[in-house]
């Protein structure tokens, strides 16, 4: 039988924001008059993963400014953490320096509620982009044949049924890979736009309401009936909230970009109770080949928008923080060397943030050598000392109780990182 993932990717029911005038279709919101709303579900431990695209400069966004091979590596896009010499790095521990763009994480790291793992990547060496996603998302990095992401895999072994059409839902408008597989997820670009609509088809979103309800009464798919029935919960959970006029706690300011909107909604949902488990959200733009800058241009406006996007949903979540881990990711870090151009290459090794009460954080997790070329990896990168997975099932064993490591990452027997709390 095919699986509902199959089927949804296949071209049937999907669950998209799709920024139409008028929000809603009618017909939608009679059939979720038409019954009785949902009850609140409870309040659920939640795990934000942060895809950063393009491959992060993890050497730029934590520096280990004391290594005098980085600075010969890097004469005009080095950064020095002494000061009076212009915008210098946050020293945060006499050896590693944070991106001063990044100056809103300083609290949480001195806080100790901040965790950063340097030398973090994949054992897979590709450095193509597309390959790297696909192999970090499976969670199987020798294996492009795995349909399931890992946190499709994750939402499985919960240990619940689909009891709620927003156990796993993705900022985004198409369903990234890491939640690929047959446990529900959604896909959701926009909750003030939230719609049913036939994939593919431009017109579906304008559909009367007697064509959609003949479609759904007239299959005999059980397969599609129960995705129509998982589009009428979600909208009648998401009517018994203003989402429009949402106002964040704390005064948080979220940034206007796709990252910040996208964290601003999903703090939405946490907030309303609908059982959400798993969440993830994008942020693109880190290729930096050309003109990366160093406290302005390109990386530095990227770093501040994650950075501040991070922060303004901690401040907005008060009394959630406890049952909520963010953790960040990207497919691999970027060239020891600056090029020709003022960039810098696809490289292996980059560093992820950990944002949690759980973490144990306030400091710099990982085995960076001096960067000398008899350490790096191929003679020109920062090698890979850290296991994606190591780090990844330590978040999700910790804060979702999930303790499988063999289903959550087939083929990887190795050890689990000891960066969060029991």
């Amino acid at each position: 039988m095919l699986s509902r993932r199959g089927f949804l990717k296949a071209g049937g029911l999907s669950l998209l924001g799709v920024g139409l005038m008028g929000g809603i279709p009618a017909f939608v919101a009679e059939a979720a008059a038409s019954d009785k709303f949902l009850a609140p579900y409870k309040k659920a431990k939640t795990l934000v993963c942060i895809f950063q695209r393009g491959a992060m400069d993890g050497l730029m966004a934590v520096t280990p400014f004391t290594d005098q091979y980085l600075q010969a590596a890097r004469p005009n896009l080095f950064m020095s953490a002494a000061k009076g010499n212009g915008v210098s790095l946050i020293d945060l521990d006499g050896h590693f320096g944070l991106h001063p763009s990044m100056s809103a994480f300083e609290p949480m790291f001195r806080e100790k509620r901040l965790g950063i793992v340097h030398g973090i990547g994949s054992p897979n060496t590709t450095r193509s982009h597309f390959d790297a996603q696909d192999y970090m998302e499976s969670g199987t990095p020798f294996n492009k044949g795995t349909s399931s992401g890992w946190l499709n895999r994750a939402v499985g072994l919960l240990g619940h049924d689909a009891i709620t059409p927003f156990t796993a839902v993705s900022m985004t408008s198409a369903m990234p890979r890491s939640l690929y597989g047959d446990n529900p997820s959604v896909a959701i670009s926009n909750l003030n736009d939230f719609t049913i609509q036939m994939r593919g088809n431009q017109q579906g979103a304008n559909m009367a309401a007697k064509s959609f309800e003949d479609l759904y009464d007239q299959t005999s798919s059980n397969l599609l009936k129960q995705t129509g029935k998982e589009s009428f919960d979600a909208v009648k959970m998401l009517q018994k909230t203003d989402v429009r006029n949402y106002k964040p706690a704390n005064n948080a300011i979220y940034p206007n970009s796709p990252l910040g909107n996208s964290l601003k909604q999903i703090a939405q949902l946490i907030k309303m109770d609908v059982g959400l488990e798993m969440a993830f959200a994008e942020s693109n733009g880190w290729d930096t080949h050309f003109n990366q800058g160093t406290d302005n241009g390109i990386f530095s406006r990227n770093v501040a928008d994650l950075s501040n996007s991070m922060m303004a949903f901690w401040n907005d979540l008060e009394a959630y923080q406890d049952d909520v881990t963010v953790m960040t990711m990207t497919e691999f870090g970027r060239t020891v060397h600056q090029n020709g151009t003022g960039g810098t290459d696809h490289g292996r090794a980059s560093c992820n943030f950990i944002l949690s009460n759980r973490v144990i954080g306030g400091q710099v997790y990982g085995d960076i050598k001096p960067l000398a070329n008899e350490n790096l990896e191929d003679g020109r990168d920062l090698a890979v000392t850290t296991d994606f997975r190591s780090v990844f099932s330590n978040v999700a064993d910790k804060h979702l109780r999930i303790n499988n490591d063999k289903l959550l990452f087939p083929d990887w027997d190795g050890k689990a990182a000891n960066i969060m709390r029991g």
